[in-house]
């Protein structure tokens, strides 16, 4: 397949009008232009007619459309084998693919039949040779992808090397391992997934479930039957327990066991109750006796501290006397201290106020003497804020605003200007005279001075003396913007709004305004120092000053000696108050001494009262501590004998918890005896009921038959197993074996390749990824690189070389398939791009190459058939 016109309409950045690009021949075809021009919109174009269906909006397509919206039409002529044909597409509203033969004008295919007619060119979409050959801007092929894009290209690039290279299949079985390979994986991939893992429904996946329910079957079969055999054995244990049980020896034996127990327990509960009664008695006594004895011994502590208690108060009587006569001397004390400082208070106070109206005398005099000042300072402040009213209203009249004066000045500059320009382009007529000339020239009938220029509008007249009358006209177009006139309605209303009739007049008046402002604030400043308070405070100080009264001031008194007699008593006054100070305290240590006095005779008193109470009166005390003596002695003798009691009722008593525990184990014996007779009669009854069940199941003969089922399964899934490794074996053997032959296998291409990197390196060979089928590695001076470690120029190299054997070794297989890149080169230098371009050429010897690119410097060497785009209409 060759192309040999592409046309587009509506595309990216042609929205709305058509471009084309005819004339493509054979060999190297090169559309060199400047960026923005529609190089990569071309290929794009291009590359969505023959990869993206008509009838779908996918990426690719939507990125074809202008921002303006509307329909993408692409159209192109190719030539095939089979003749020269027109395929077009248009996207979006009125979808459409059409197929025309060039040469008759038949409609050849449409709509989805001219699909399948493009896809029989491509072969393998986007994977098939045109996606192998088609280098977009940016991309070499060799960066990293999807795992589905890489594997289809090695699926082409793979056929192909297969088609091509006889010997490959001698040593690898060329053809025919690629058919065994194929059936070898296509009946692997019956039975399991990609990953080894059973497929989904397939033959394997249904034995595997077959064993593993037939095993799990066993298993609930294998439990039953060990059941049904345990479930015997429990029975036949069981009736051999009850009959050892339910013997009438066995139940007579356990009945005579509980009636002992029972005789013995009551005997020694009974001995136990007397033992309990005399316990208690015992710990009565015990009470009493230890009651007496408390008694006894707090009457006789309650005497010996009523002895020493009666000291303690005596004492406590006299800190109280003691106490109430310190009160109330420190009471008298402070009482006259607080007179003493009452007098010097007053004093003070009839000082501070003699001191006080002499003061006020003394300011007075002065105030008056002030008066006539402020009075005068008022005068000249009244005259002077007069001033300044009288110049703030002549200012308001003179005032204009400066932007005024501004806008003005502006208007008159431009106003001159336009007058300028408009009496530059007017005509004008000039006379130079003779020096014998006595005749005159007129114009409109004023003389023309010699050498003088006249303008004039419309048309002049000329008067010459003795020849004739000359008529001038001007044809020169009047202005029709009106500037002119603008500018002077303009200027007219400025004057207008500042009162005016002229810019010096208004620069005049503002010269005056600014002089008038400046007396202004001088007017100000100076009232401002007479009343720096303000005109109104000025006015209160006079009336102030007027009120002042002279009466009743008296200035006999001394100052000097009024202050130091103030001194003197402020003196008096301060020692008083330090002598209050100084007694003050002993009023709170006396009173706190008399508190605590007077709570210790409280406490003590409280206390003797209490033991009081404890002793009674003094005459019976005597005949109170001897009862009490006596008391504690019976009551001693009575606790002896207690205890003597209690200890020989201990002594006969038996140990009644063990007799109740012999009685309790007699009785639980028989107890669990009959316990256990029920449960195994009960068990028996469900083991019966359970072994009918199970015989009446044939649970036996079941599990026997399921045993045979399931060997048979785990058979046929060893033998899937095995066909399954089977499989693996034979792909992987002849995967080695193809890996093996990857020299062999590559020589195709490596034969393409070699002449064309001969071109570009010296001493370079190239090794191919047996996997992907792409270069993965070059030998260089001795030393191995990876291709992705490359630098972009080389990478972009190579692969445009591999491109190029690839469509070489296509175009001997009978698919020969264009070469199109688009700004494939962008990181070469010079001297390599010329050594590409050499290689281009050399391989366009029966190949079409297409190629876009913007440096037109460089790629002006290339050659080859030069390329234009041109508007086009559909």
């Amino acid at each position: 397949m060759k192309i040999s016109a592409l046309r587009l309409f509506n595309v990216k950045r042609f929205g709305g009008r058509g471009v084309a690009i005819e004339g493509i021949g054979d060999g190297v075809n090169v559309l060199c232009a400047a960026n923005e021009f529609g190089k990569s919109t071309s290929f794009e174009a291009l590359h969505a007619l023959f990869f993206q269906p008509h009838s779908g909006t996918p990426g690719d397509v939507q990125r074809l459309r202008p921002y303006s919206g509307g329909n993408p039409l692409v159209e192109a002529d190719i030539t095939t084998g089979e003749g020269s044909f027109r395929i077009t597409k248009q996207y979006y509203g009125g979808r459409s693919a059409r197929v025309v033969d060039l040469g008759s004008g038949r409609l050849v295919a449409q709509a989805d039949e001219a699909e399948n007619f493009i896809t029989s060119l491509i072969r393998g979409g986007t994977s098939g040779p045109a996606g192998l050959l088609w280098v977009r801007q940016g991309i070499t092929g060799m960066e990293k992808r999807s795992r589905t894009e890489e594997e289809g290209e090695k699926q082409v690039r793979q056929s192909l090397l297969e088609s091509v290279q006889g010997e490959v299949e001698a040593v690898t079985g060329g053809r025919r391992m690629a058919d065994i390979m194929a059936a070898a994986k296509e009946a692997l991939s019956d039975i399991v997934t990609a990953t080894g893992r059973p497929k989904a429904g397939g033959r394997y996946a249904a034995a595997i479930e077959e064993r593993d329910r037939l095993a799990a079957d066993e298993v609930r079969l294998a439990a039953e039957v060990t059941r049904l055999r345990q479930a015997l054995d429990q029975r036949a244990n069981a009736a051999a327990r009850l009959v050892e049980l339910d013997s009438p020896a066995e139940r007579e034996e356990r009945r005579a066991a509980i009636q002992t127990a029972q005789s013995r327990f009551d005997a020694a509960k009974a001995q136990n109750e007397k033992l309990k009664t005399a316990e208690a008695e015992l710990k009565l006594v015990r009470e009493r006796r230890n009651a007496a004895e408390r008694e006894f011994k707090a009457f006789t502590e309650a005497r010996e501290k009523a002895v020493l208690l009666q000291e303690d108060v005596a004492s406590a009587e006299n800190n109280r006397a003691e106490a109430i006569k310190r009160r109330r001397q420190v009471a008298d004390a402070i009482e006259k201290a607080r007179e003493n400082v009452d007098l010097a208070e007053a004093e003070e106070q009839g000082l501070r106020e003699r001191l006080a109206r002499f003061d006020a005398a003394t300011k007075a005099h002065e105030a008056h003497k002030r008066l006539a000042d402020l009075k005068q300072r008022l005068a000249e402040a009244e005259k002077l804020r007069q001033s300044i009213e009288e110049g703030e209203a002549q200012l308001a009249l003179l005032q204009i605003p400066t932007k005024s004066v501004e806008e003005l000045q502006a208007c008159e500059v431009e106003i001159a200007k336009l007058r300028a320009i408009d009496e530059a382009a007017r005509p004008s007529v000039s006379v130079h005279y003779e020096a014998d000339t006595a005749g005159t020239v007129t114009l409109d009938g004023q003389p023309l001075v010699d050498g003088e220029d006249r303008t004039y509008d419309g048309h002049a007249r000329l008067e010459v003396a003795g020849i004739g009358t000359i008529t001038l006209r001007s044809y020169r177009p009047g202005r029709s913007d009106n500037q002119l006139v603008k500018a002077e309605a303009a200027r007219t209303a400025l004057l207008a709004s500042m009162v005016v009739d002229s810019l010096s007049a208004a620069r005049d008046r503002q010269a005056r305004a600014q002089l008038a402002d400046a007396d202004l604030r001088g007017l100000r400043d100076r009232l401002s120092f007479i009343a720096p308070e303000g005109l109104a405070k000025l006015r209160e100080e006079v009336e102030a000053g007027n009120t002042t009264s002279l009466e009743g001031l008296d200035l006999d008194e001394d100052p000097a000696l009024l202050r130091t007699a103030l001194g003197q008593a402020e003196e008096r006054r301060k020692q008083a108050r330090l002598a209050l100070r100084e007694v003050e305290p002993d009023q709170s240590r006396a009173n706190d001494a008399f508190v605590a006095a007077e709570t210790r005779l409280a406490s003590l008193t409280s206390d003797q009262a209490q033991l009081a109470v404890i002793l009674g009166p003094e005459e019976v005390r005597a005949e109170r501590e001897h009862t009490l003596s006596a008391k504690l002695s019976d009551l001693d003798k009575s606790l002896f004998e207690a205890e003597a009691h209690v200890l020989k009722l201990g002594e006969d008593a038996g140990d009644l918890a063990s007799i109740e525990a012999a009685l309790t184990r007699a009785r639980s014996i028989e107890a669990a005896a009959d316990k256990e007779i029920n449960t195994l009669r009960e068990t028996m009854a469900g083991l019966n009921a359970e072994i009918r069940a199970q015989s009446d199941e044939a649970v036996e003969e079941k599990w026997r038959e399921t045993s045979e089922a399931l060997t048979a399964a785990i058979a046929r899934v060893a033998a899937f197993e095995k066909e399954v490794a089977v499989l693996q074996r034979v792909t992987t053997a002849l995967e080695n074996a193809r890996s093996e032959a990857r020299e062999l296998y590559l020589k195709p291409v490596m034969a393409e390749l070699g002449p064309l990197l001969r071109l570009l390196f010296d001493d370079v060979s190239i090794t191919f990824d047996d996997k992907t089928l792409l270069p993965q590695t070059i030998l260089r001076n001795g030393q191995e690189e990876d291709v992705d470690r490359l630098s972009g120029g080389m990478r972009e190299q190579l692969s445009v070389l591999t491109r190029l054997a690839f469509a070489r070794l296509l175009a001997r297989d009978g698919r020969p398939a264009p070469v199109i890149l688009d700004d494939a080169l962008v990181y070469s230098d010079d001297d390599r791009i010329e050594k590409m371009f050499d290689a281009l050429h050399r391989q366009s010897r029966d190949q079409q190459i297409i190629v876009f690119s913007c440096r037109q410097r460089a790629f002006q060497k290339l050659g080859g058939n030069v390329l234009q785009m041109k508007d086009w209409q559909p």
